[in-house]
């Protein structure tokens, strides 16, 4: 069944998702705060470009918003061009932005309110998932309107689950950014180690990534620590953006995070050595600097 689709926000990542939905058929209009990003999608995939969120969102079954934090997504929902200006009763918004659960639980209560419905749904998988249509994606909402935008989600994604009410997709996501960073810490260590007692890590990595110690970022970047290349997905600038939202939710519900505060810390280490825009694997370059 074709939908009427809202996509604002055609950053690494909602870019190509939005190429997904058009691809399967969807009438996507899409809103971009740089225009000439949203008229390089027009002439790439099928679809229209629209002045502001609110000029996209007008008439749509689904709206997706795609952007950089809590700020923004306030901007373009409730903002004076903002799409709750807008869109229609029954309509589902859903957005994939990492952002504080506390804005997701108000925006829940705000679409309840006055006629449509709303999905926190955060992903995960980076720029090469987006590229790839292979997202996870972890959802909190109410399952009517979960069970409506399933088969659009699925044009991204490859994994999408419902977790909970509003607010569990972005908690849900702090629980995934916690675990990427203490486990790139430890890749991190472990590679270095390794370089600098002389092992040849192609062969130590096909074996231990065999066992216990194997996971995605073993086996996607090790490669890339080994050689210095941090150019191949999630920003540091970003990953700092989203265990800043962690520590500040930890501290509210009382857990203790010891660990993702002190990757935190490096993580402003290697901004300090010009690592912005690196991808989150850079964290053996301060060990490596550190020789």
């Amino acid at each position: 069944m074709t939908s009427k689709v809202a996509f604002i926000g055609l950053g690494v990542m909602g870019y190509p998702m939005a190429g997904y939905i058009s691809k399967a058929g969807h009438n996507v209009t899409v809103f971009n705060r740089t225009k000439s990003k949203a008229e390089k999608w027009i002439s790439e995939y099928k679809g229209k470009m629209a002045a502001t969120p609110k000029d996209a969102s007008k008439d749509a079954d689904f709206v997706f918003t795609c952007v950089g934090n809590d700020n923004d997504l306030s901007e373009v929902t409730i903002g004076k061009d903002g799409i709750y200006n807008i869109i229609k009763k029954g309509a589902i918004h859903i957005d994939n932005t990492t952002s504080s659960a506390d804005i997701a639980r108000k925006l829940y209560k705000s679409s309840i309110a006055h006629g449509w419905q709303f999905l926190d749904a955060p992903i995960s998988g980076g720029q090469s998932g987006a590229e790839s249509g292979s997202l996870t994606v972890m959802v909190g909402g109410d399952e009517e309107a979960f069970k409506k935008a399933k088969p659009l989600i699925d044009c991204y994604s490859k994994k999408v689950n419902l977790i909970g009410p509003s607010g569990s997709g972005q908690l849900t996501k702090m629980v995934n950014q916690m675990c990427i960073g203490g486990l790139v810490q430890g890749l991190s260590e472990a590679v270095n180690f390794g370089i600098n007692a002389g092992l040849d890590m192609d062969k130590v990595m096909e074996t231990i990534s065999k066992g216990a110690a194997q996971s995605w970022q073993m086996e996607n970047r090790y490669k890339t620590m080994v050689a210095d290349k941090f150019d191949y997905g999630f920003a540091v600038d970003w990953m700092r953006k989203d265990l800043k939202i962690c520590i500040e939710e930890a501290k509210r519900n009382g857990s203790p995070v010891p660990v993702t505060e002190i990757v935190d810390g490096y993580y402003a280490e290697v901004q300090k050595m010009g690592g912005n825009r690196w991808d989150s694997s850079s964290l053996i370059a301060r060990l490596k600097k550190k020789k």
